[in-house]
């Protein structure tokens, strides 16, 4: 039998509600969440501002019980499992001791949690032992954040937890800080990340789950988030273009903006780019019956699906018809 088989998962959220009084009265920040993550996954938690990330964020963390429904981190309620240093946190809010220095910091935190041992192990890894003596006051916001990672690393969690953790770091420290994520979950640590950044979920996330309105509308790996958006891209230069100049309507725009398989049409001088739900229909007609050329056929991007998803476009679905084509949530 595999000794893993009883594990709890690292989180576990069932029918997670949450809402708050407002001026206007009452808003539902957190709308009957359910969502499972195993251990050593790498997870991006994506959505439009107001989505309910940071609400959801706060529940897993403790810091606000929820309306209704339950939450779990590593079998335990968060809080326990905060208290107990097994889960860790790099948040947008909270501040840093500006007198201190970056060691003075380190250690501080790390008498906390008895964890004095591994002081010069983490300022190494999260790249701060070169700015060790600098006041965190005269740290860059990249810097402060590779601190609070540091920090976040010092009681060698199961689970790390983060809010937009790149925010203020340039390319090279956000390649460096990625590789790290790579290896703490290739060793079993739990990595689940909200962030802005597209790329980095289509790059580092083995996961991606998308939240709009309080709820999630998509989740599944990044290549089935992105095949959730409107269909792929077909673009080509067609001869008849080239012919008409660089403006203007022309009957073959009028001819493929007529076609079933076509959702979006774009022209750029001779080229012409369409978004199809057919791609290999719509491909083989450009060659066959507008003899184009320099064609090319690409899926869509994560950002495409994020768009569409989270305006409500024809792709959104119910969450659990998403979630059974994009993975158990």
């Amino acid at each position: 039998m595999d000794p893993t088989h009883d594990t709890p998962p690292a989180i576990r959220l069932r029918g997670l509600r949450k809402g708050f009084a407002t001026g206007a009265g009452r808003v539902t920040a957190v709308d009957g969440i359910d969502l499972t993550v195993g251990r050593g996954e790498i997870v991006a938690f994506l959505g439009p501002n107001g989505a309910g990330k940071t609400t959801t964020i706060d529940m897993l963390l403790g810091l606000t019980p929820p309306d209704a429904g339950t939450a779990e981190v590593l079998g335990l309620p968060p809080r326990r499992a905060v208290r107990s240093g097994r889960v860790s946190a790099v948040l947008q809010t909270g501040g840093l001791l500006r007198d201190l220095t970056v060691r003075e910091t380190v250690q501080a935190i790390a008498s906390l949690h008895r964890a004095g041992g591994r002081v010069a192990e983490v300022m190494e890894r999260t790249s701060i032992s070169g700015i060790a003596g600098r006041k965190v006051s005269k740290c860059s916001g990249g810097e402060q954040q590779r601190l609070k990672f540091a920090l976040a690393l010092l009681p060698d969690p199961d689970l790390l937890i983060l809010d937009e953790p790149t925010a203020g770091m340039d390319v090279n420290a956000r390649r460096d800080f990625w590789e790290t994520m790579r290896q703490d979950a290739d060793s079993g640590r739990t990595v689940l990340f909200a962030t802005h950044y597209l790329e980095e979920a289509e790059q580092f996330a083995q996961r991606t789950v998308l939240i709009v309105r309080g709820g999630i509308v998509a989740d599944g790996s990044t290549s089935q988030v992105r095949s959730m958006a409107s269909g792929r891209t077909v673009s080509a230069t067609l001869p008849a273009l080239e012919a008409a100049g660089p403006a203007g309507d022309h009957p073959v725009l009028a001819a493929l903006r007529g076609r079933a398989d076509v959702r979006r049409l774009e022209r750029s001088g001779a080229r012409i780019t369409a978004t199809a739900t057919d791609s290999d229909a719509l491909a083989m007609a450009l060659l066959r019956d507008f003899r184009a050329h320099d064609l090319e056929v690409s899926a869509p991007s994560l950002e495409t699906a994020f768009v569409d998803l989270t305006r409500g476009g024809s792709a959104v679905v119910p969450a659990a018809d998403v979630i059974a084509a994009g993975g158990a949530a």
